[in-house]
């Protein structure tokens, strides 16, 4: 599929077909980032280990300073990291604790 950039498109078709190419991308990083959540309960000693509030708080601040340096809301992209890593501690908590019980009763 060739690619355009935002000024070569001469409709919204070519617009919404490059969001849909570029919705995709995103999407497969996702799941992408989403095999490292997984992978990392695996080193993760406690449920304040997978909280990990400090790296929780500096990867927030990092964000909000790449959106920034790319000339985005760094409020919007606070919250959309935000959001996003809240569901993956919930999803790495859940198998954090599953690992435990497991552990537990062998």
């Amino acid at each position: 599929m060739t690619t355009k950039k935002p000024a070569e498109c001469t409709g919204m078709g070519d617009i919404r077909s490059e969001i849909d190419r570029i919705d995709q991308r995103i999407i497969a990083l996702l799941g992408e980032r989403a095999g490292y959540v997984h992978a990392a309960a695996a080193f993760k000693a406690s449920e304040d280990g997978v909280r990990a509030p400090e790296r929780f708080r500096t990867m927030l601040e990092a964000r909000r300073d790449w959106a920034e340096q790319a000339g985005l809301d760094g409020d919007m992209v606070e919250k959309l990291y935000r959001d996003l890593v809240e569901y993956f501690i919930q999803k790495e908590l859940g198998q954090f604790r599953e690992n435990s019980s497991l552990r537990e009763r062998s």
